[in-house]
């Protein structure tokens, strides 16, 4: 499977000089603190997400600036994310989310890094397109599950998975909040894949996340993306970097949405 179309010193090129005016953009948003994000927590919740060339996010965002506030802890606006995910011996989750399952689960530890904070999360989505995310916090990665990780999994899915590490992922992050209209935003660039010494990057690509209590197309943001001709498109970082990293891996019915991950620079 091939996804780079550009040279590498040429993609590095258009990386900085977008990840520079990205920077720029949000220093003129309003912040908003951890504790005041409390009101739109949204554990349940209706997720939708878009896939924009790296290009176009600041001047997306630029049009968001009177309306939102962006996440600030301890001067940061930008946070760096490591992920851990697991699955199954034949890859479940995986094959799940390709197969277009409507019930399905995706299990994680995910590290905030600039909190230091890491936490076990499970995300469930049902047959409604709902997503229920449940976690608990763990002292660090724990490449083999302690016994209060599995029972919080079996807890939660009602499950008992034969679950091991199956892809390291790092990016970074946005987080937009409309406290009016109870919306919250993520905003992932800079992906990173790693796994048994295999590495990838898709650094062309940002990955909006809408998470509202149900989908609102009259949302500004869902408006804003519309007029850079982006509509919601279901995609799941997990499984980009899974089957970018494990060629065994089945990616027929994921094709056309790799070729337009392609083109999106």
């Amino acid at each position: 499977m091939e996804f780079e179309v550009i040279k590498a010193s040429e993609l590095a090129v258009i990386k900085e000089a977008a990840y520079k005016n990205i920077k720029d953009t949000i220093s003129d948003f309003d912040s908003i603190s951890l504790d005041e994000m409390n009101d739109v927590a949204l554990m349940k919740r209706k997720d939708t997400k878009f896939v924009t060339g790296l290009t176009h996010v600041n001047r997306i965002l630029d049009r968001l600036k009177d309306t939102h506030r962006i996440l600030e802890i301890d001067g940061n606006r930008i946070m760096d994310y490591t992920s851990l995910y697991f699955d199954t011996p034949n890859f479940k989750f995986y094959n799940d989310h390709h197969n277009g399952r409507f019930n399905r689960t995706k299990i994680r530890q995910r590290k905030y890094e600039v909190s230091d904070l890491t936490f076990l999360e499970i995300k469930q989505k049902n047959g409604k397109g709902e997503t229920q995310k449940s976690r608990i916090q763990i002292d660090d990665f724990e490449t083999e599950l302690s016994e209060r990780s599995l029972k919080f999994i079996e807890e939660t899915t009602n499950k008992n998975y034969k679950l091991s590490p199956s892809l390291w992922s790092r990016f970074k992050r946005m987080t937009l909040v409309n406290l009016e209209d109870k919306e919250r935003i993520t905003v992932d660039i800079l992906i990173s894949y790693s796994f048994n010494k295999k590495e990838k990057d898709v650094h062309n690509i940002a990955i909006f996340e809408v998470k509202q209590s149900k989908f609102d197309r009259k949302s500004l943001v869902v408006q804003v993306l519309k007029n850079f001709n982006y509509n919601p498109y279901s995609v799941s970082k997990y499984c980009i970097g899974a089957a970018k990293l494990n060629t065994k891996l089945k990616y027929n019915l994921f094709k056309k949405k790799f070729l337009r991950i392609n083109k999106l620079i």
